[in-house]
């Protein structure tokens, strides 16, 4: 999966199963902690933000004419690959 991104840094579309999803309304972007005591991941010293989860929802649609989805979408901190962590149909 691959995500396109505004000069911003804001979602414009989403690749998802060899379709172009394009985003459809005003994003939301959140950050969540993790649990590094459980996962015991151990980095170098000085490599960085290596808890932040970063998270971003967005609705999205093939075509002006379609219905919109709702993907939520997670990277991990060490991590430039976006993940699809669900989607729901509205």
């Amino acid at each position: 999966m691959d995500v396109r991104f505004t000069a911003k840094g804001t979602p414009l579309a989403v690749r998802h199963d060899g379709r172009v999803w394009a985003v459809a309304a005003e994003p939301v972007h959140w950050f969540i902690r993790d649990s590094w005591w459980e996962t015991r991941r151990s980095v170098p010293v000085g490599i960085g933000n290596v808890v932040d989860i970063e998270h971003w929802q967005v609705q999205v649609r093939l075509s002006t004419n379609s219905a919109l989805r709702t993907f939520d979408l997670r990277r991990d901190p060490l991590s430039d690959q976006w993940l699809l962590e669900s989607i729901t149909d509205n």
